[in-house]
């Protein structure tokens, strides 16, 4: 048996914003923005799960007391046209609304799946770049790669690749090592 959502009527042509994305359904997917275009992607498998659990507690038992480590699904909004949900956040207590962060995460972490990769890859990267993320991490628990940027001058630059049982001593938003074979 298959299940068929019905979205929202839009206008032809016109973006998507923040407002339309109140009116999806509550169905399992999860819908974000990325200047105006939306992005539906369906319930993550559980390796994808275990990994952003295993991040999520590292990160969580690193972190200063004055930034707050939290899960998807949280809006992370940079603009009016964009409203993205990483996997796991890093933002400073003071940032986040009772509904959502507002700006730019300190690091933005995307754990890879089939059906997302090419956005966390591209488009997602690129807007987190853009919006001043100082940090951007992505983890494939697939190939048990993690590939980590640093925003220097405005550009995302490519501090870590490490794979298996390679550390990856973070600096960026606070000390923390990373060993993908500890996230599978």
């Amino acid at each position: 048996m298959s299940v068929v959502t019905a979205l929202p009527q839009q206008q032809p042509g016109r973006p998507f914003t923040r407002a339309d994305l109140e009116s999806m359904p509550d169905d399992g997917r999860r819908y974000e923005l990325v200047d105006g275009c939306l992005l539906v992607t369906p319930a993550p498998s559980p390796l994808h799960q275990n990994a952003v659990g295993r991040l999520y507690r590292l990160l969580d038992d690193a972190a200063p007391p004055d930034m707050q480590v939290l899960f998807a699904p949280l809006d992370v909004v940079p603009a009016e046209d964009t409203a993205m949900q990483p996997d796991v956040l890093v933002g400073r207590r003071s940032a986040f609304t009772a509904k959502e962060l507002a700006g730019a995460p300190l690091l933005a972490v995307e754990v890879l799946s089939r059906s997302t990769r090419s956005f966390d890859l591209g488009a997602k990267r690129e807007r987190y770049e853009r919006a001043g993320t100082p940090a951007y991490w992505v983890f494939d628990p697939t190939t048990v790669r993690l590939r980590a940027w640093d925003l220097r001058e405005g550009e995302f630059v490519l501090v870590a690749d490490v794979t298996g049982d390679e550390a990856y001593a973070a600096a960026v938003p606070f000390p923390v090592t990373v060993v993908p074979a500890t996230l599978v």
